[in-house]
């Protein structure tokens, strides 16, 4: 390999390490912009921003490029996943909650090997697998019993004090993991992200506005907070596109597989909580489980 694709190589894999870590900042920072600013509008703003930043970073692609099925699905997809995960993060009770729930939602590694599988795109052994989606799921359970041992009456009694919260974040792994499946096929290599981001503020605001939400009195502490989140979205789909082009994609997927347990630390430093020690062995079973599912299509 010559020096010149050797530096971008290494600069490729930064880049998506970079993406990974801002990534990990964001559940928290989208917690901090709804309890400052409001749950909807906030989001709105924040996906406002990003798009922005994004048109002013990769361009304005025109729809005609793409195919409508593309579109269609791609869209419906990814505006459904963030305006779930948005709301979700808004609705958490508190902050400890709040990181719970972003937690809850990284089982979606797991459940998108899992469908690359069962759909044919992906070969894997099950005695692998099936394994690793279990100790995904076993981990969210062991920390939503709170220390009590795992315990279905705990999982529902826990879970039921906010449904609308654990449940969002729960279809949202799923939706991401079929927008993971899906779209890559129906995309013929182009990329409408920056499209999907303008739906989505759009989505957001056509929710606010048809609800009965109120603008906070926001302060200048809260509108840093909004810009620097909505900087890292846009910043952090940049720099994993670039990973994903020039990086090594086996190095950045198993990396990209320790999310959990770097989002719940980000979280515990952001919104200034302290996870018990239950939590961060829940978080450890989500990531151990997800890298068993990587490892078991790994051939």
């Amino acid at each position: 390999m010559s020096l010149t694709k050797s530096a971008e190589h290494a600069k490729g894999n930064l880049s998506g390490l970079g993406a990974i870590v801002l990534w990990s900042a964001l559940p928290p920072l989208i917690r901090l912009v709804s309890e400052n600013i409001g749950q909807l509008i906030g989001a709105a703003l924040m996906f406002s921003v990003a798009s922005v930043l994004l048109i002013l970073i990769n361009g304005w692609a025109p729809v005609r490029k793409f195919s409508i099925r593309y579109l269609a699905v791609g869209c419906a997809l990814f505006v459904s996943y963030e305006v779930g995960l948005a709301v979700a993060l808004g609705l958490a009770q508190d902050r400890r909650q709040a990181i719970e729930v972003g937690l809850v939602n990284y089982l979606w590694p797991c459940f998108t090997l899992l469908l690359a599988v069962l759909s044919g795109q992906r070969q894997a052994s099950f005695l692998l697998l099936i394994p690793g989606v279990l100790i995904s799921l076993f981990g969210v359970g062991w920390i939503l019993s709170e220390g009590g041992g795992f315990s279905f009456q705990l999982i529902v009694a826990n879970a039921s004090v906010n449904p609308m919260s654990y449940g969002l974040a729960l279809i949202g792994a799923f939706v991401w993991a079929v927008y993971c499946c899906v779209v890559k096929p129906l995309s013929q290599g182009k990329d409408a992200t920056v499209l999907f981001f303008v739906a989505t503020s759009i989505a957001l605001w056509v929710k606010y506005l048809l609800s009965d939400y109120n603008l906070a009195d926001v302060q200048p502490m809260a509108v840093l907070e909004l810009v620097v989140a909505a900087t890292i979205m846009a910043l952090g789909y940049v720099g994993w596109n670039k990973g994903l082009l020039t990086g090594n994609l086996l190095f950045l997927a198993a990396v990209s597989y320790a999310a959990p347990v770097l989002s719940s630390l980000m979280g515990s430093i952001i919104l200034n909580t302290t996870l018990q020690r239950y939590f961060w062995e829940g978080a450890l079973l989500v990531t151990s489980g997800s890298l068993c599912c990587w490892w078991a299509t790994r051939r």
